[in-house]
């Protein structure tokens, strides 16, 4: 099978992506820095599931670190590469900007050199569903423009796309960037809503609840980004013989280029994920309503369209199914009850 590279291979979605591709018989490296953005014990804990298995190799490495990249890239002959590292979280962007520009503009580039410079077949990277910033025309598609992005992490993502588009058509680099639509499930990320809510809850104490509840989110279960993930990736995006400079679709190009959505394509209030939650942990959350929070978008909502066409792939796992396993999983991490 393919020689692949995973970046961010101890975060929530490449530590998910390993272990599927694993599973099929690939070879794979897993590049991680293990930074401090939140608890590195579950990174290593994730590590742990994959370390040992055959045909896993940990390569811990920082993007931004050019050398280091350099010699990762030496080292190998990869026939595909995932780019997952980046730093995450809107709100964290408006306090530590630095971070974003180090990890997800630097560090990108130097993935994009060693792709060019070792001939990697693919190259697919994560996006996110926050470059669609102000855009109001719902459902989002890879086709709507995307210029108005309302946090700095949504600029890098978006940045990511454009540079990675340089590559495609300068090099004839084939790249393929994934739009995510608010990832969730066991092994999932301590700083985002689903994992704080049930930590609050379990100890009796209040959850923050932003723009009142009245949030809508695109809520995507782990195991449906992944198979997306590792559907695109087998397929190398070719130019699109019908783009035109005087009607510019955004989502392909001349050159090998392509966007994908990966959303649930079923946006789910926030009340209503919370009253789910709820229902599986038997508790009922004391909430702490509080206005929208800078950076933010009152709604998110995937068109996989494309996604369903090209790779004949749809994410169908139901928030109930999901919440009812992230719990499970936290019980167990956490050996709470």
């Amino acid at each position: 099978m393919a020689n692949i590279l995973v970046t961010g291979a101890a975060g929530f979605i490449g530590f998910h992506l390993c272990g599927r591709l694993l599973a099929r018989g690939d070879s794979v490296t897993g590049l991680d820095n293990l930074n401090d953005y939140y608890d590195v014990q579950l990174k290593r804990d994730r590590l742990a599931q994959l370390e040992g298995r055959p045909g896993f190799t940990f390569a811990r490495a920082d993007l931004a670190d050019r050398a280091q990249m350099e010699q990762t890239f030496r080292d190998q002959s990869f026939d595909i590469v995932v780019n997952l590292a980046a730093q995450a979280g809107v709100r964290y962007s408006l306090t530590n900007p630095h971070a974003y520009v180090d990890s997800n503009l630097v560090g990108f580039l130097n993935v994009l050199e060693g792709c060019r410079h070792q001939s990697v077949k693919h190259l697919v990277y994560a996006s996110s569903s926050s470059v669609y910033g102000a855009n109001t025309q719902m459902p989002f598609s890879v086709h709507h423009n995307v210029d108005h992005p309302v946090s700095l992490y949504a600029a890098t993502k978006k940045a990511n796309e454009l540079m990675a588009h340089t590559y495609s058509h300068l090099y004839g680099l084939p790249t393929t960037g994934l739009r995510f639509f608010t990832v969730y499930g066991p092994w999932g990320r301590p700083d985002m809503a689903l994992y704080l809510f049930t930590k609050a809850i379990l100890a009796d104490q209040p959850i923050d609840v932003f723009n009142q509840g009245k949030m809508q989110r695109d809520f995507t279960y782990i195991d449906d980004i992944v198979e997306g993930v590792v559907r695109v990736a087998d397929r190398t995006p070719v130019p699109n013989a019908d783009w035109s400079a005087a009607h510019p679709d955004p989502g392909t190009s001349r050159a090998p280029y392509k966007i994908y959505n990966i959303g649930n394509n079923q946006p789910v209030e926030l009340q209503h994920f919370i009253a789910t939650l709820e229902r599986v942990l038997g508790k009922q959350a004391r909430k702490n309503l509080l206005p929208m929070q800078p950076g933010d978008v009152p709604a998110t909502y995937a068109d996989v369209d494309d996604l369903i066409r090209d790779v004949g792939f749809r994410p169908a796992t139901s928030i109930e199914q999901g919440i009812q396993r992230f719990v499970d999983w936290y019980r167990d991490y956490h050996h709470v009850r």
